[in-house]
C-alpha cells in the first residue's frame, strides 16, 4: 500500500510538473508574439518619425533585442550629435543628470562613443556628484546604471566639490533606503517604481556585504508590494510602468518571475500583469486605458529584460556583451577577430583606407595614441596565442 500511495504521489508531482512546463510554454509563447509584433511598430513608428525627443527607451530595448532597424539606429545618432551640438555643451540639463545617462545607455546600446558626441564627453558633468544627486535618487541611480553599463571609468574633475565615485554613488542609494525596505522619490513608504531601479543599479553589487542585505530586504519589500493579479502599483494605481520596472529588476538579479515563489500571487505573475495592458501595437498605462508610448516602450524593453535571462544573455544595461564585440577583437567592423583585422590596420597604415570613428579604439591595441605596424603586430600574436 505504501509503495502505491508513493506511486500515486510521484505520478501527481509529475503531472503537476508537466502542466506547469506547458503552462508556462503557452505563455511565452503569447508573449513572444506580443513581443515581436511591438518590436516592428516602435521601429516603424520611429522610422517614419521626425521627432525622436525621449526615444532613448526605444533605443535601448531594440538594441538590446537585437531588433533594431537600420534606418532608426542612423536617425537616432543623429539626433543625438545634433540635440548635443546644439546645446554647445557635454551637460544636457542644468538640473536633471538622468538626461546625460539615458543618452549614455541608448548610444552605448547602439555602439557608439560617449566620449566623443559632436567633440563633447557625455560623461564627464556626471564627474560632478553634488550635480548627480541634486535630481535626488534618481541621479544616482542612473549614473550608476550608466557607467556600468560599459564599466567606463568615471573622469576625473578637479574643479568639482566633490568627485562621484562608484562608491559613493552605492552609498548614497543604500542611504536613501526606507524603513518598510524599499526606495521612494520621497515619503516614508516604499514604491515599487523607484525600489525597483535602485536594486537595477545595485544588481551588479548585490553579492557584496551591506549592498547584499540591502537587496534582499528590498526584494522581501517589493514581493509583498505585489497585488492578488501579479501587478504593482504606483501612486495608489496599478499600471505597467511600475510591472515593467520590477521586471527589470527581478531579471536583473537573475530571478525568474515564473518561477520564483516570491513574486507569484494567486498563481499571477508580473508577466501576466504586464500583458493585461496589451493593446494593439503595444501597451496601455492603465486598466482599459488607451495606448501608450512610454507604457509600450516600457513594457518592451521590460520584455526584452526577460528574454534576455532566459536566453542565459548580459542583462538589459550590462552591455559587456557588446563592448566585447567592438573591442580589440574587432577592428573592421564585421563582429569577427581574425586576420582581415591585421590586414585593415595595415591598410590604414599605409593611407589605402579610413577606420571609422567607432573602431579607431580598437586599432590602436596597445593604446598608446598612435596606430602603426605594431597594433597590426599585436593583433596577428593574438590569433597565433603568442603573449
Amino acid at each position: 500500500m505504501k509503495i502505491r500511495k508513493l506511486l500515486c504521489f510521484a505520478m501527481a508531482l509529475v503531472i503537476t510538473i508537466l502542466s506547469a512546463i506547458t503552462t508556462n510554454a503557452a505563455q511565452i509563447s503569447k508573449v513572444t508574439e506580443k513581443y515581436n509584433s511591438t518590436a516592428a511598430y516602435i521601429n516603424t513608428l520611429y522610422t517614419q518619425s521626425t521627432s525622436f525627443f525621449d526615444s532613448e527607451w526605444a533605443v535601448i530595448g531594440l538594441s538590446r533585442a537585437n531588433k533594431i532597424s537600420n534606418e532608426f539606429t542612423e536617425a537616432y545618432y543623429n539626433h543625438a550629435v545634433n540635440y548635443v551640438k546644439e546645446n554647445g555643451s557635454a551637460k544636457l540639463s542644468k538640473n536633471t543628470s538622468t538626461d546625460n545617462s539615458k543618452m549614455i545607455i541608448a548610444l552605448s546600446a547602439i555602439k557608439k562613443d560617449v566620449t566623443n558626441v559632436a567633440g563633447y564627453n557625455l560623461l564627464e558633468p556626471l564627474a560632478d556628484f553634488n550635480f548627480v544627486k541634486k535630481q535626488g535618487i534618481n541621479g544616482p541611480i542612473w549614473a550608476l546604471i550608466s557607467f556600468d553599463t560599459y564599466n567606463y571609468e568615471i573622469p576625473v574633475d578637479k574643479s568639482v566639490e566633490v568627485q562621484t565615485t562608484r562608491k559613493n554613488l552605492i552609498d548614497y542609494i543604500l542611504d536613501k533606503q526606507l524603513e518598510d525596505g524599499g526606495w521612494a522619490l520621497s515619503g516614508k513608504n516604499s514604491d515599487p517604481d523607484i525600489t525597483s531601479m535602485a536594486l537595477q543599479a545595485l544588481s551588479r553589487y548585490c553579492y557584496y556585504g551591506d549592498v547584499n542585505a540591502a537587496c534582499q530586504t528590498a526584494l522581501n519589500t517589493l514581493s509583498s508590494l505585489q497585488k492578488d493579479d501579479g501587478g504593482f502599483a504606483s501612486f495608489g494605481a496599478v499600471n505597467s510602468g511600475s510591472c515593467a520596472q520590477t521586471l527589470v529588476a527581478l531579471t536583473s538579479l537573475n530571478i525568474n518571475p515564473l518561477t520564483d515563489k516570491r513574486f507569484i500571487k494567486n498563481g499571477k505573475t508580473v508577466i501576466d500583469a504586464i500583458m493585461s495592458f496589451s493593446t494593439d501595437n503595444g501597451f496601455t498605462h492603465t486598466a482599459n486605458g488607451n495606448y501608450n508610448q512610454m507604457a509600450t516602450e516600457q513594457c518592451f524593453y521590460a520584455l526584452t529584460s526577460y528574454f534576455r535571462f532566459i536566453n542565459s544573455q548580459t542583462s538589459l544595461y550590462n552591455m559587456s556583451d557588446i563592448a566585447q564585440l567592438i573591442n580589440v577583437s574587432d577592428v573592421n567592423g564585421d563582429g569577427n577577430f581574425d586576420i582581415s583585422d591585421a590586414t585593415y590596420i595595415q591598410k590604414f597604415i599605409s593611407k589605402s583606407i579610413d577606420i571609422s570613428d567607432e573602431y579607431l579604439y580598437n586599432a590602436d591595441v596597445n593604446h598608446d595614441g598612435a596606430i602603426n605596424i605594431l597594433d597590426a603586430t599585436l593583433v596577428q600574436k593574438s590569433l597565433a596565442g603568442i603573449k
